[in-house]
């Protein structure tokens, strides 16, 4: 039996995510003026499309998705090739850097919120409404 529905691991696989690419955020950051640093980056989508590629999920109405959903796709870190926007061989735009910061900042937040809530339903349906 499980205690929880799928939406709590879906929830905590995108709290992974976004600590994830916050790490990476934060690494290039601070090596904005690190010689030959090449930025970092975790994807999610290139992942997904890898592994729903082939995939044929059985469907009972045309409006059926076509695919299987796998909300378990593990996300993975990348290195941003060959691209250079420094003299020193770097290639971290700063600007972009702390545009994405702000967002993925944005979305933990969200998500943070939702699994409170969830949480703050369960400890009312403890408390018998209350």
């Amino acid at each position: 039996m499980k205690l929880f529905s799928e939406t709590f691991s879906t929830l905590e696989n995108s709290l992974n995510y976004t600590t994830a690419k916050n790490r990476a955020i934060s690494n290039n950051i601070a090596n904005v003026d690190t010689p030959g640093y090449k930025a970092k980056d975790v994807v999610f989508k290139d992942v997904l499309n890898e592994g729903v590629a082939g995939l044929e999920a059985k469907r009972t109405n045309t409006r059926h998705f076509s695919f299987s959903d796998n909300a378990t796709v593990p996300f993975k870190t990348i290195t941003k090739q060959g691209t250079t926007y420094n003299h020193n061989g770097n290639n971290v735009d700063i600007d972009k850097e702390m545009n994405e910061l702000a967002k993925n900042q944005i979305q933990y937040q969200a998500l943070v919120d939702r699994i409170g809530g969830k949480f703050r339903s369960l400890e009312s349906v403890i408390k018998g409404g209350n």
